[in-house]
């Protein structure tokens, strides 16, 4: 088996809300279906479904690796009519991060690796 690439799918509260919160990130969306859009961002892709779980959602984490933490720090605290929360860039072993919890109560890490 060779194995190509991973997708994930992220559960939404609010479908349209999320959407324009991925486009805020710089995601390109498409539709794939009435309940399901695929967010684009060069190389990388991910699904968002109109279904919402709590729990799932709020257990869900992900890492989004971006080459600098301070540009994604800018975007991330200027994102403006989002019910979302973010805590400042944080010094780690192995990079920097940024944990960010998206409308849907998911969780990013948006880390700049050493």
């Amino acid at each position: 088996m060779q194995i190509d690439d991973i997708r994930v799918f992220i559960p939404c509260k609010n479908y349209e809300q999320s959407q324009c919160f991925y486009k805020a990130l710089g995601f390109k969306i498409e539709d794939a279906s009435n309940d399901l859009c695929v967010c684009t961002f060069g190389e990388c892709t991910f699904f968002l479904q109109r279904y919402y779980n709590k729990t799932f959602a709020e257990n869900l984490m992900l890492q989004l690796c971006v080459l600098n933490i301070d540009e994604a720090y800018e975007l991330i605290s200027n994102l403006n009519g989002f019910d979302i929360r973010f805590e400042g860039i944080k010094q780690e072993p192995w990079g920097s991060v940024i944990y960010l919890w998206g409308p849907s109560g998911e969780l990013w890490h948006v880390t700049e690796l050493n």
